[in-house]
């Protein structure tokens, strides 16, 4: 298997990992948004290929047909099986930023929002109704041949829930069905990373991976605690989110194994 990656913080450990497994990687720069890596990988055989860095790469993978390459997900609220266990799935409101002008009235309601995409347009935050009406105002003031690539566009798809008290947030890594590593990363409000998690939200976590089997060979999945019971907050690209606490030889080891089989 021949590991890309681009020069972050959490690539540099994963490295680490990887060489305890004595595997081999290389390094590259990436060129933002478009994907192209400097240097030009040289590549032995395009179906063993894996890349860990920014999510741009997965244009890169595609371009020149590595697998797994990095492994693209479908929106994680487009899978009816996970519905009845989404935070706020049920009262959910699909907007794209052209029609928020039209659909949302400025009175003070607060929403939780996030693209639909794993395309990190817009992290996950609260807003007021105002304030989104007002950053879709900026978006749509601009012709669309003038907003770079990877920023908010206007036919982004956003998802808008009512904000929920969460009291623990944990992120988990599966890869061939089964979670192979996890980390505590948020308490309350306060960002807490820890190799732990509660039992009843490791089986949650592998529930929701055993009802969607086919979803993809490798994912991240968030789950978290909340006074209505555990939730499924939202699912990853594992190539590009961040490892936090997680065990990053288990996890290596997993993806490597993943694609030899």
């Amino acid at each position: 298997m021949q590991w890309l990656l681009q020069e972050f913080e959490d690539t540099k450990k994963l490295a680490e990992a990887l060489d305890q497994l004595k595997i081999s990687c290389t390094w590259h720069k990436v060129v933002p948004f478009v994907g192209e890596l400097i240097p030009k990988p040289i590549v032995a055989d395009p179906d063993s290929v894996v890349m860990f860095g920014s999510y741009s790469l997965w244009k890169n993978a595609e371009a020149n047909r590595y697998r797994p390459g990095m492994f693209k997900l479908r929106p994680f609220v487009h899978e009816p099986v996970w519905h009845p266990h989404l935070l706020n799935g049920a009262d959910a409101l699909f907007l794209t930023l052209r029609d928020i002008p039209e659909r949302l009235t400025d009175d003070g309601r607060e929403w939780f929002l996030r693209p639909v995409d794993d395309s990190k347009e817009e992290p996950g935050n609260v807003k007021s109704t105002g304030e989104i009406i007002r950053m879709a105002g900026r978006v749509l003031a601009l012709d669309e041949e003038e907003i770079p690539q990877g920023s908010l566009r206007h036919d982004t798809l956003l998802m808008l829930t009512r904000p929920v008290r969460i009291t623990y947030e944990w992120r988990v890594w599966v890869v061939g069905g089964r979670i192979v590593t996890y980390s505590l990363y948020k308490e309350g409000s306060r960002v807490f990373y820890r190799p732990t998690i509660d039992g009843d939200a490791l089986e949650f976590a592998q529930r929701m991976v055993d009802i969607n089997p086919g979803y993809s060979p490798a994912y991240v999945i968030d789950v978290c605690r909340t006074a209505e019971g555990l939730k499924l907050l939202e699912t990853n690209c594992l190539n590009s989110a961040g490892f936090y606490a997680a065990d990053l030889v288990r996890l290596s080891s997993a993806i490597d194994s993943l694609v030899r089989d």
